[in-house]
């Protein structure tokens, strides 16, 4: 019975796959918004958005957030500059409830070069401010990889703030907490993780995250590191790949992008597949796992589960023995280091 309800679901999962499914950031999620932003008395934007979004959103682009300042904004100020624009595009889909949880501080990067802008949200406030910028509630546009929120002015690339708060640093060791086990009997479940990825556009892995292919209910906290529907294609119908595939984006801590963040480069986190490890690098403020970035940070979290998403599949670099050590930072003696980084079956 068990062999053939898990190959029902195996069915399921192809069957999936043979749908349309969403993609990457494309030409026609670019008009869309646009069409969208003219609509909803944004005009002075959606007509720049189909001016510059060639030069801006090239084809490489795979998400991002647009911030658009009012018609009132571009009337007071003029037509903005190429780099002014950039900087209010980011090359992550950031939801209103990820915006939110980042605290004080925080950089987001931007396309303009070697500048970001700064999370000035004030605890426990439901507004979200950056550089002292209101966001204007609820996307105007989101298809899961372009997101637009609308503002009243343009932000200033000068802004500045003098001693951002740091947040407390995430336990480096990533080890799962054997005091607070659950199991499935405690009602902890995907349903929720997983309704929320299917309309991002990540239903494949959603459907991994279903199946349950080794009982993560009884984990205590997770993080997943989820690849978008276009990149698992080469995968249907390889049963073999799917406990690999899942294992390998799966950490056993939760760790949310502003955790990430804190990390520093060279960091090394232990996944559920043996011998795999993600390093953490950073460039220009944009989250590398494996050289993969990070695209759509806190897409859904919880108190015991975050999931991240990313447009390629996670691999092993090549040379693993030039992947550096987890810092000091993980609390322990050199030769525990590679112990702890190597996972131990026992724990999962």
């Amino acid at each position: 019975m068990a062999k053939r309800t898990q190959l029902l679901l195996l069915l399921s999962l192809i069957v999936l796959l043979l749908f349309p499914i969403s993609s990457a950031l494309s030409s026609n999620a670019v008009i869309n918004a646009a069409e969208i932003l003219s609509n909803s008395g944004f005009v002075s934007m959606a007509l720049t958005l189909e001016l510059v979004s060639p030069t801006i959103l090239t084809p490489q682009q795979q998400s991002a957030t647009i911030f658009s300042p009012s018609d009132a904004a571009f009337a007071q100020s003029g037509q903005p500059s190429l780099s002014l624009l950039q900087f209010h595009f980011a090359p992550l889909a950031f939801s209103l409830e990820s915006l939110r949880s980042l605290p004080f501080g925080t950089k987001i990067p931007t396309l303009s070069p070697g500048n970001s802008l700064i999370v000035t949200t004030i605890d426990n406030s439901q507004q979200v401010l950056l550089n002292n910028v209101t966001i204007n509630g609820s996307p105007i546009f989101d298809d899961g990889s372009l997101v637009v929120f609308g503002i009243d002015m343009f932000f200033d690339p000068n802004f500045k703030v003098s001693s951002p708060a740091q947040s407390p640093s995430p336990d480096l060791r990533c080890v799962v907490s054997e005091a607070a086990e659950i199991t499935s009997s405690g009602g902890y479940s995907f349903d929720e993780a997983s309704r929320m990825m299917r309309t991002r556009g990540y239903s494949v892995m959603a459907s991994f995250l279903d199946m349950q292919l080794l009982g993560f209910l009884d984990r205590s906290e997770l993080t997943v590191f989820a690849p978008i529907d276009d990149v698992m294609l080469e995968f249907a119908g390889n049963f073999s790949a799917y406990s690999s595939l899942l294992l390998r984006h799966v950490v056993p801590c939760k760790l949310t992008w502003t955790d990430l963040n804190n990390f520093q480069d060279g960091t090394v986190l232990r996944t559920f597949l043996d011998g795999f490890t993600i390093r953490i690098s950073k460039f220009n403020d944009l989250l590398m796992l494996n050289e993969v970035p990070l695209t759509f940070p806190d897409m859904y979290f919880s108190d015991w589960l975050v999931v991240h998403g990313v447009h390629e599949v996670i691999e092993q670099p090549e040379t693993p023995e030039q992947v550096p050590q987890a810092s000091s930072e993980f609390g322990l003696e050199e030769e525990e280091k590679e112990e702890k980084l190597t996972p131990d079956r026992t724990e999962f």
